[in-house]
C-alpha cells in the first residue's frame, strides 16, 4: 500500500505549469476542444456519453485494431449506436485502421458503404480504405498507425483529403504544436492520445504477438506477450567452461511493458499546443473504466478551457483514474525522447487499480418512480457503505452508493449470497443488468 500511495502521490503531484493550469485569460483556449472516448461495446458507448464525451470511436467486427479485445459492434447494430450518439450531440468515428489484404478488399468496401450514412468519419491507415472512403464521400481521419510525426507528412495527408490527423505517439509537445500550427492554415484538425495503454512498438506496429502466437498486432489481434514474464538464457557459452550458463529472469512489466499514459498534470499544455481532439485509449476496457476516465477528463478539460485548472484538481482526478484498471502512470513522450530508461516502463504489478470489481449478481427489477432496484445476489455479498457498479447495454454504467438495504419491510446490514435485496439507485437500471461490488483493494497485496 505504501508503494502504491507513493507512486500515485509522486505522479499526481507533478507540477502543473501556467499553461497546464488553463492559461487564465487566454482567448486561444476558449475554442472548442473535443473529448473523444472509446466505445468497445453498447455498455461502454452509453457510459462514454453519460460521462460527457463529445465523440466516440468504435469498431465493427473486422479491420480494426481491437478485433481481439473489444466487444465491437455488428454492422446491423451500427445504425442504432450512431443514432444514440448523434441524439446526444456526439459524433461517431468508425475505426477501419488495420492492414487489409488483397482478398479482403470487397468486404472492406462493403463495410465502408454500409457505414457511410451513419458515421461522421472513418479512421484509416490503409490507403485502400482511404480510397474507399473517397469513393463514397466519407470523411476520413489519418490513424496513428500512419505514424505521422512531422509537418511534411501531415501536409501530404491533407493534400489527399485527411480531415484530421492522429499524430504518432512519439511526438513531443513542441512537435505537436508545430504540426498543429501548420495544419490550422489548411483547416485540418490534429488529434492526440491523452490517456491509456501505450505500446512499446512504434505507433503500435509490432510483430512479437504474430511470431509468438500467430495473432497479428497489425490486425488488431495482439496477445500482448510484451507484458509477460521472460527468461533470458545465454546460448553462446563455451561448452568446456566451468562457468555456469548465464540465465536471467526478467520481471513482469519491467522491460517491454510501457507505462500507461496519463496527461492530467499537463493537460493544459496539450490544449495550448493547438490540438482539436483529446483521445482516450481503451476500447477493450469495461464500462466502469470508460465512465471513470472520461468523467475525469471531462471535468479537467472544462476547467482548462475555463482557465480554472489547478494542481489540486489534477491530483484529485489522477487519483480517481487510479481507481480503475491501469498500470503505473507515465507521461509518454510528450516531454522528450527517449524517456529516461526504466522510468518509461511499468515496474509494478500489472493492475494498480485501487478498486477491484467483484461479481455480485443481476438486477431483477427496477422501480423508476421509487428510485429503487432489486438485486439478486448470486455471488459476492454487499453491505451498507459499499459501492456498486450496475452495467448493461442500455444502462451503460450506474454507480450506487449503498445507503440502505431492504427486503420487503426488513432492514438489512448485508445482502447475502443466494438472497435478494433492494437498494436506492441514482439512475434507471434494467432487469438483467450485471451488478458488481467496487471493493477497495491493495494491488499486489
Amino acid at each position: 500500500m505504501k508503494r502504491l500511495s507513493a507512486a500515485v502521490t509522486a505522479f499526481s503531484a507533478m507540477p502543473v505549469s501556467a499553461s497546464a493550469a488553463g492559461g487564465r485569460g487566454r482567448a486561444s483556449l476558449r475554442r472548442r476542444v473535443e473529448l473523444l472516448a472509446p466505445a468497445g461495446g453498447p455498455a461502454q458507448l452509453r457510459a462514454a456519453l453519460d460521462a460527457g464525451a463529445d465523440a466516440v470511436y468504435l469498431g465493427l467486427r473486422a479491420f480494426n485494431m481491437r478485433v481481439g479485445g473489444a466487444h465491437n459492434f455488428s454492422p446491423r447494430a451500427l445504425p442504432a449506436a450512431a443514432a444514440l450518439a448523434h441524439g446526444r450531440g456526439a459524433k461517431v468515428y468508425l475505426t477501419l485502421n488495420s492492414i487489409v489484404f488483397d482478398g479482403e478488399l470487397r468486404r472492406m468496401r462493403r463495410m465502408v458503404a454500409a457505414a457511410a450514412p451513419h458515421v461522421d468519419a472513418v479512421l484509416a491507415s490503409d490507403w485502400a480504405v482511404v480510397a474507399a472512403c473517397r469513393e463514397r464521400g466519407v470523411p476520413w481521419h489519418a490513424s496513428t498507425q500512419m505514424s505521422c510525426s512531422n509537418a511534411a507528412a501531415a501536409a501530404f495527408l491533407a493534400d489527399n483529403g485527411a480531415r484530421r490527423i492522429v499524430l504518432a505517439r512519439e511526438c513531443t509537445m513542441e512537435e505537436v504544436a508545430r504540426i498543429a500550427r501548420a495544419m490550422r492554415r489548411r483547416g485540418v484538425e490534429i488529434e492526440v492520445f491523452v490517456h491509456g495503454a501505450q505500446c512499446v512498438a512504434v505507433s503500435g506496429r509490432c510483430f512479437l504477438s504474430h511470431e509468438a502466437y500467430g495473432a497479428s498486432a497489425c490486425r488488431g489481434e495482439c496477445q500482448q506477450p510484451c507484458r509477460r514474464l521472460f527468461r533470458i538464457v545465454r546460448e553462446d557459452a563455451n561448452p568446456g567452461s566451468d562457468r555456469p550458463l548465464a540465465e536471467y529472469s526478467v520481471g513482469a512489466h519491467a522491460v517491454f511493458s510501457a507505462r500507461d499514459l496519463c496527461s492530467l498534470p499537463f493537460l493544459g499544455e496539450i490544449v495550448a499546443a493547438g490540438v482539436s481532439s483529446l483521445k482516450i485509449e481503451g476500447r477493450a476496457r469495461p464500462p466502469e473504466y470508460v465512465s471513470t476516465v472520461v468523467g475525469a477528463y471531462r471535468r479537467a478539460l472544462d476547467a482548462v478551457l475555463a482557465g480554472t485548472y489547478a494542481p489540486e484538481l489534477a491530483a484529485e482526478l489522477a487519483e480517481r483514474c487510479g481507481t480503475v484498471y491501469h498500470r503505473a502512470f507515465g507521461t509518454g513522450l510528450f516531454h522528450g525522447r527517449p524517456a529516461a530508461g526504466r522510468a518509461a516502463f511499468a515496474g509494478d504489478d500489472e493492475n494498480l487499480a485501487t478498486r477491484r470489481k467483484r461479481t455480485v449478481g443481476v438486477v431483477e427489477k427496477d422501480w423508476p418512480r421509487a428510485g429503487m432496484a432489486q438485486i439478486r445476489v448470486q455471488d459476492h455479498p454487499f453491505s451498507l457503505g459499499d459501492e456498486l457498479s450496475i452495467q448493461g447495454p442500455t444502462t451503460g454504467e450506474v454507480r450506487v452508493a449503498v445507503t440502505s438495504i431492504r427486503r420487503d419491510d426488513e432492514v438489512l446490514e448485508t445482502a447475502e449470497r443466494g438472497s435478494w435485496a433492494t437498494v436506492p439507485r441514482p439512475a434507471r437500471v434494467r432487469p438483467g443488468d450485471k451488478v458488481y461490488l467496487m471493493e477497495k483493494t491493495v494491488p499486489g497485496g
